[in-house]
């Protein structure tokens, strides 16, 4: 059954989809409804129905030369990382959280998060990977896993803005600019993949802008700690975006192009380099 309150808004402007699209309702009406397990229902339904582990079954693995599968093994390995990082970080900003509907919306993510990471597992054992634990461990970058612990540790303290900031608007902004850019080039099974995550992230990335733009409208001292947050996890974002677009063969205009794009999430908060 359709949800009144979503009806009267413009279609999807996505090819091939003739249905509503959840991720382009205007930014009030966003916030009112992401808070929802029924939003989110009616959101992963429509790029997941007839999926299997993220995928079109109809779509069979590729046959890949070594080098191009050695590389996506490392680079899948980061992205679980990344995945590890989120799913931990916002089970733990659940209890946090400051009302019962970010909870709810935190609790979606859990899943969304708990997803990925099983798809990209997944993606592991059907490229060969025997032990993806272990593969994971020793390929994983140093950047990244720093990254998570800092993130781990906003968390763990309880400084809940600046670890919606970590995890929802940094974090989920490098993964959204790093497998949209990974989708266009990607075999057809990991961009097939890609794409269901990165509408997953653009939900999350919007959550967080959403909720630390109220924030900052109500206590704009926070934006001096937001600030620093931004000075002390730049570094590992960008090195980890650096090393990750090198894999993929990125050449240097197009891994600073991704590199700008990742800075304009935080730019859309008013915090600048």
């Amino acid at each position: 059954m359709q949800n009144k309150r979503l009806s009267g808004h413009p279609k999807s402007a996505e090819p091939g989809e003739g249905r509503f699209d959840l991720h382009d309702l205007p930014p009030e009406v966003f916030y009112d409804q992401v808070h929802s397990f029924e939003f989110w229902f009616q959101a992963v339904q429509g790029y997941l129905s007839n999926k299997v582990y993220g995928v079109d079954p109809n779509i069979a693995p590729p046959d890949l030369p070594d080098l191009d599968r050695d590389r996506l093994i490392t680079v899948l390995c980061n992205y679980c990382v990344g995945e590890t990082a989120a799913l931990e970080g916002s089970s733990g900003l659940i209890g946090i959280a400051p009302n019962r509907q970010t909870k709810i919306f935190l609790s979606t993510q859990v899943v969304d998060e708990g997803r990925h990471l099983e798809v990209f597992l997944h993606r592991l054992q059907l490229l060969g990977v025997a032990d993806p634990e272990s593969e994971v461990e020793r390929r994983a970058s140093r950047s990244l896993m720093l990254f998570k612990r800092r993130l781990l540790e906003l968390v763990n303290g309880k400084d809940w803005e600046a670890a919606i900031f970590a995890q929802n608007v940094i974090l989920e902004s490098l993964e959204f600019t790093v497998f949209q850019s990974h989708a266009r080039e990607a075999d057809p099974l990991t961009r097939d993949l890609l794409l269901g995550i990165v509408k997953d992230e653009r939900r999350h990335i919007g959550f967080g802008e959403n909720e630390l733009g109220r924030r900052l409208q109500l206590a704009p001292h926070i934006r001096a700690r937001l600030g620093q947050v931004k000075r002390e996890l730049d570094h590992l974002v960008l090195d980890t975006l650096e090393e990750t677009l090198l894999e993929l063969g990125a050449d240097s205009s197009e891994r600073e192009k991704l590199g700008r794009a990742y800075l304009e999430a935080a730019a859309r908060l008013g915090l600048g380099t």
